[in-house]
């Protein structure tokens, strides 16, 4: 089945694919996140993905958990940089019960104090977990120093301080500022005829007074390569270095999407792997990521290491950098490498929550979402020269930003 659109006429817009299946999957979400916080409330969206749950004007916490999980699905959320969003997964004929939570959630949580003051604690557990593990943490600290002075730096679980210091007012203020309807999604994979689901979705979202949004998104545009070396309380030396790159709707996006997949993807036979981890045995993980944002991106490469092989290690990627943006990939090569994107993006997409999840995110920026056979072949139209190109602009060695976390005693 194709993908289905509506808009309600308070702005909230619907997406739906229609599968045979006794489960599906069903999400609401908000164009907000850690980058639409101020300075003092850094934290904030993060801290409401896990008030939401806390009760409604017609439930407590106990009756928002039950709801989806007494009838045997999974309630779940996240917040990202820019996201927000409530999902679930769950027997077919349980629809109702899902949209009407998502609806209640988003627009009827009381934020009680009790409970505001619990999740800060819990929040203020998770940020000292995180910061407990530095494999994890280096990736947030290398946005930081790449972002330097803007939103998207900002950790999304927030600094202590500021989670202690948020009000119950603030909360709501941050709730009416940035859950404007027309900046929400309501995204489904599942089997419901696209009518029915628009009856439900009526039925629960359609009485919602129409809101805009009022906020602007300040864009990155002041990137200054950095070198910063942190002590660091742990065995391995971890080290990130990388640039900024494309933003989601820039043309170069896919042709780096490819790039990374072959320089350091989830595929154990990447460059990077071969070279430093199974060639050397230098690393113990080696890894490289790209996350385009709205108005910029960031592509990275994570080594996890002993600290007497953390040299090398830079110097043979450096060495798989240069070789990529001085040599054309072969008509062999960059068939190769289409295979390899393209098979895992086709395996991905078997994953009809995953699949929920990107539709979700895919319309929330763009008036039309791209099937994976559409994606699939404009990654097979890519030219060498194109990948050539992207390679000598993002792995351009003076403009790599480079951030160490050394052990305390070396």
């Amino acid at each position: 089945m194709e993908y289905q659109y509506h808009t309600l006429n308070n702005g909230i817009k619907i997406i739906h694919r229609q599968i045979a299946g006794t489960v599906s999957h069903c999400g609401l979400m908000v164009n907000t996140g850690s980058r639409d916080e101020g300075e003092k409330e850094n934290g904030i969206a993060h801290l409401i993905e896990h008030l939401i749950f806390k009760g409604t004007n017609k439930r407590k916490a106990y009756h928002v958990l039950s709801r989806i999980e007494n009838v045997g699905g999974e309630l779940n959320a996240f917040t990202t940089k820019e996201e927000t969003c409530v999902y679930a997964s769950f027997l077919s004929r349980y629809y109702n019960h899902s949209l009407e939570l998502f609806a209640d959630v988003a627009f009827n949580s009381i934020f009680p104090q009790k409970e505001l003051e619990k999740e800060k604690d819990v929040v203020i557990d998770e940020i000292n977990s995180y910061n407990d593990s530095p494999s994890e943490l280096i990736f947030d600290d290398f946005e930081d120093l790449i972002f330097s002075g803007h939103s998207l730096g900002s950790n999304i679980l927030g600094n202590i301080k500021n989670i202690e210091s948020l009000k119950r007012k603030d909360i709501l203020r941050f709730v009416k500022s940035k859950y404007s309807t027309d900046q929400m999604v309501i995204a489904s994979v599942g089997q419901i005829k696209f009518s029915k689901l628009i009856l439900i979705a009526e039925k629960y979202f359609g009485s919602i007074p129409e809101s805009k949004s009022t906020f602007t998104r300040i864009p990155f545009n002041n990137y200054n390569p950095t070198k910063l070396i942190k002590p660091k309380n742990s065995y391995l030396t971890h080290c990130m270095l990388g640039n900024i790159a494309y933003s989601r709707n820039n043309h170069n996006k896919l042709p780096l999407m490819l790039l990374n997949n072959l320089l350091g993807g989830p595929a154990l036979n990447s460059r990077l792997s071969m070279v430093v981890r199974e060639k050397y045995g230098y690393a113990y993980n080696i890894e490289s990521m790209y996350q385009p944002y709205s108005d910029t991106g960031v592509f990275n490469i994570y080594i996890g290491a002993d600290s007497k092989h953390v040299e090398k290690s830079i110097a043979l990627v450096k060495k798989e950098l240069a070789k990529l943006s001085d040599n054309k990939l072969g008509t062999m090569q960059l068939h190769r490498a289409v295979r390899q994107i393209t098979g895992q993006l086709a395996i991905s997409g078997e994953s009809f929550l995953n699949e929920m999840l990107g539709i979700a995110k895919a319309y929330l920026h763009s008036p039309r979402v791209k099937y994976i056979d559409e994606i699939i072949g404009d990654i097979e139209r890519i030219k060498s020269s194109q990948i050539q190109e992207v390679a000598r602009d993002i792995f351009n060695p003076n403009q790599l930003s480079t951030l160490i976390y050394t052990a305390e005693d070396q």
